[in-house]
């Protein structure tokens, strides 16, 4: 077995004619744009564009197939550079059972299939050029569809206040809105790592994914995994997601929680740290309150001894370079430069190296976190966690 790097949940923001597919996500978040920095700067092995059923997205990948920009591999998924990509779609459930909206995460084999999925989904949504839309469907057609056509079914950042399974999708229970046996892994998001979300015992079954949900393409690996695989494909990646003849995720790589947008449960208004159980908050008096996914996960678990645990690969709790305190564009050109890509920095880049490149203190700052030892102000309400500068 070999070692990849992956992140499998990057949007597209806009197609090559200029055309919306990720509302939110920046305009220069375009197919050939995520190829690159993947490929030339993260150094990332294996990526899952999320915005592939739309059809705009779909000629844009053939014409590059036609014209040997991307090249079909064996095993499902295709190829730029040293970078696989493997074609998925992002989808909105809010079926009768469900709570609240939740996001999930479909993968294919190929663009042929996906093709299928996308012609499936267009009479089943109102727009399907767009990211992440509504599908008038129930979760569980939903989930066989995508598994009769040979797919991956995930649920995405299933702790996330707004959208998720977790947050706002089911009281008590993911068997309330979906097959338990049709979900092929969790992907946690940005504010819980594994030692939070393993009490939790419906989730004993499943390997967890740490993506980033890239909006820009300085987000890409913000979050990511390194994967045991013979090559990167789908079909080696289908067969890590059930821990099959070796093949497993061996490290998950996601940022200190405390980071994460939804970490704390906060005042809407303000952002003022509240209780869990606040009404209204201290400061302002405002009534909304946003539950932290800290709070969310303490509701849903269990003591670790009352359950079978499984063996978890460790997660790394990772700082990425934009927010280490004097790491602009220059700072990150300088270091690029130096050492190739941001695996490169994050992963073999010492701390000398790092001295030769950039001032003493920010070498000092990538060194700390790899060790776990910086402090943050946590974050919550929809806005970062901070770095507090020593």
């Amino acid at each position: 077995m070999n070692s990849y790097f992956a992140d499998l949940h990057i949007h597209i923001g806009r197609t090559s004619s200029g055309r919306p597919v990720k509302i939110t996500g920046s305009k220069t978040l375009t197919l050939r744009n995520i190829l690159k920095a993947a490929s030339e700067r993260k150094g990332l092995d294996l990526i899952g564009i999320i915005d592939c059923h739309s059809p705009e997205v779909i000629a844009e990948i053939e014409e590059m197939t036609g014209n040997g920009e991307l090249t079909e591999v064996v095993g499902g998924g295709l190829q730029y550079g040293k970078t696989i990509l493997i074609p998925g779609s992002e989808i909105e459930i809010y079926d009768a059972n469900c709570n609240g909206p939740i996001h999930v995460l479909a993968y294919f084999p190929s663009m042929e299939v996906m093709k299928q999925f996308s012609g499936w989904m267009s009479g089943h949504l109102k727009n399907i050029h767009l990211s992440s839309q509504r599908i008038y469907a129930d979760g569980k057609t939903l989930q066989k569809t995508v598994k009769d056509m040979g797919g991956l079914f995930i649920p995405a950042h299933v702790f996330t206040p707004f959208k998720s399974l977790y947050g706002k999708g089911v009281k008590h229970s993911l068997r309330e809105v979906f097959d338990e046996v049709l979900i092929d892994g969790v992907e946690l998001g940005l504010s819980s790592d594994t030692d939070m979300a393993q009490g939790i015992p419906e989730l004993r079954q499943y390997v967890f994914l740490t993506n980033s949900d890239a909006h820009s393409l300085g987000k890409l690996a913000r979050e990511y995994q390194k994967f045991e695989l013979e090559r990167p494909s789908f079909h080696e990646l289908k067969l890590a997601l059930r821990e099959e003849s070796g093949r497993r995720v061996s490290a998950n790589y996601g940022l200190n929680p405390e980071l994460g947008k939804y970490h704390g449960t906060v005042c809407g208004k303000c952002f003022t740290s509240v209780k869990q159980d606040a009404k209204t908050c201290p400061v302002c008096g405002s009534r909304t309150i946003i539950k932290g996914v800290s709070n969310r996960i303490e509701e849903l678990s269990q003591p670790l001894d009352s359950f079978k645990q499984r063996k978890r690969p460790p997660y790394i709790r990772q700082v990425p370079l934009d927010f280490i305190p004097g790491v602009g564009s220059r700072t990150m050109e300088k270091l690029l430069h130096a050492f190739g890509t941001e695996m490169n920095i994050l992963h073999s880049a010492d701390y000398d190296s790092l001295k030769l490149v950039v001032p003493e203190k920010i070498a000092g700052y990538i060194d700390l976190a790899r060790q776990g030892k910086l402090n943050f102000n946590a974050g919550g309400g929809g806005k970062y966690g901070r770095i507090i500068p020593s």
